[in-house]
């Protein structure tokens, strides 16, 4: 049964990223077309095709590799200052397009390669229609629709999780008590059950129980859990008064808290060990719950830890490298691939230690995780991701701006066929990273432990 559940986890999870690739891509086509731009190829993967159908002008269809998609728009490239190129119809009826100018050198080369297979699929009636010509303001819309799609299907899916079981990355502390710890276990040891020798804790000999509530330490009202630890904690083998509510009624308990070692701060583990009083309960904690705005605020923070991320990714990748050679241990917050995604997803539907609820609010956080750095990661204004698109159309409004208030001619489209040959680059790296990542989550995987 666990094979099964592992099945259904890893299946659901991969549908779901190409639910969203297809939605990425859509969010390309539908403002392009209705700028009037031709589309003629959607395609979720890539490789050799496996299905396709014709639709119009369209042809949708899957590839062999689930690793991706994409939208073909006629027209990203602008002609040359050679101008357009030659199209040409060879003895056997093919089309063969040739560039004007000469073409030396390695990178010029690229350009005019890429000029010219641009320029297959385009017909003199298609002119019009040519992506390039569209205001800068359209590029914009059409090359931001994929990403802004990642990003609202991630704000669904984080809202849904927020509003209904809480952010479990955001939890609220109650000074209700969920737990009485039976007795004092050097920090060294934590963990590790009671035996008979060691000290009863301060809260069990006092009778303190589940269910009570906090309402003032030493006649100093508990405003929160954090306030009265910092109180107890101050409380060195000495005499401490507890005022609480039990079933209703106001009690008032006297008890001593006992010294043991424990963090400096209670929020860094890793914090050095000092001497602090110890009365020997936990407090009910529980994951905050919101709405769209609360969403919006989480996404914010995540935003700015996305942006950090993107910047240490080479780093992180080089060390996963690292790890599959066996140099050093995987680290456990290591980037993973859409494998490793499918492997985690698999192994939390298949544990049986985990409660349903919790699965199913760690699949609907991976997914969205997922689509939100997606749409993050193609933002970023490089080509051939789609932020390099949307810098250039940038750069082209605010050239032709400057352009107008100086009083000079019109400079004409930005041409971002000069760029491939970063983009060239960029593409290797983001390759050589995907495979990297991909073999890891093979032979290096992380686990849900």
């Amino acid at each position: 049964m666990t094979a099964v559940w592992y099945a259904v986890g890893l299946v659901g999870f991969f549908v779901a990223i190409l639910a969203s690739i297809g939605l990425h891509e859509i969010g390309h086509m539908v403002p392009a077309r209705r700028f009037g731009c031709k589309v003629p190829q959607y395609f979720i993967g890539f490789g050799r095709t496996v299905w396709s159908r014709r639709v119009g002008e369209t042809e949708y269809g899957l590839k062999a590799v689930p690793l991706g998609g994409y939208v073909k728009i006629v027209g990203m490239l602008p002609p040359g200052p050679e101008g357009p190129p030659q199209v040409e119809v060879d003895a056997d009826g093919n089309k063969v397009v040739t560039v004007r100018g000469s073409s030396t050198g390695l990178f010029t080369q690229l350009i005019s390669d890429a000029r010219a297979a641009e320029w297959e699929l385009i017909s003199p009636e298609d002119e019009p229609r040519l992506f390039y010509r569209l205001p800068w303001w359209k590029k914009v819309i059409v090359m931001a629709g994929g990403p802004m799609m990642n990003l609202v299907i991630a704000f669904g899916l984080f809202w849904g999780l927020y509003a209904t079981y809480g952010n479990p990355m955001d939890s609220k502390t109650e000074p209700v008590v969920s737990e009485v710890l039976g007795c004092v276990v050097p920090y060294a040891e934590s963990g590790r059950t009671c035996t008979p020798d060691d000290e009863v804790t301060p809260a069990k000999k006092a009778g303190i129980e589940v269910g009570d509530r906090f309402l003032a330490v030493d006649g100093v009202p508990v405003t929160s859990w954090e306030k009265a630890t910092e109180q107890i904690r101050a409380i060195k083998d000495g005499k401490v008064t507890l005022t609480i509510l039990r079933d209703g009624k106001e009690l008032t308990i006297h008890t001593d808290t006992t010294v043991t070692a424990l963090p400096a701060s209670p929020e860094d583990a890793d914090s050095k060990l000092v001497d602090v009083g110890f009365l020997g309960v936990v407090a009910t904690a529980h994951q905050v719950t919101g709405g769209p705005i609360y969403t919006a605020q989480q996404m914010g923070s995540m935003t700015v830890d996305t942006v950090h991320a993107l910047v240490r990714l080479p780093v992180k990748v080089w060390h996963v490298a690292l790890s599959i050679a066996g140099v050093e241990k995987r680290a456990v917050d290591s980037p993973v691939s859409i494998v490793g995604g499918g492997r985690i997803a698999g192994e939390v539907t298949a544990s049986g230690d985990i409660a349903l609820s919790d699965k199913a609010a760690m699949l609907v956080a991976l997914v969205g995780g997922f689509n939100f750095f997606v749409g993050m990661f193609n933002l970023i204004p490089l080509l051939p991701l789609d932020g390099g698109h949307i810098a250039g159309a940038l750069w082209e409004a605010l050239r032709r701006g400057l352009y107008r208030l100086r009083g000079l001619p019109d400079p004409g489209y930005v041409d971002v066929a000069k760029l491939l040959p970063v983009a060239y680059v960029v593409g290797a790296m983001l390759l050589v990273m995907g495979v990297v990542l991909i073999v890891a989550d093979i032979v290096r995987p992380l686990h849900v432990t």
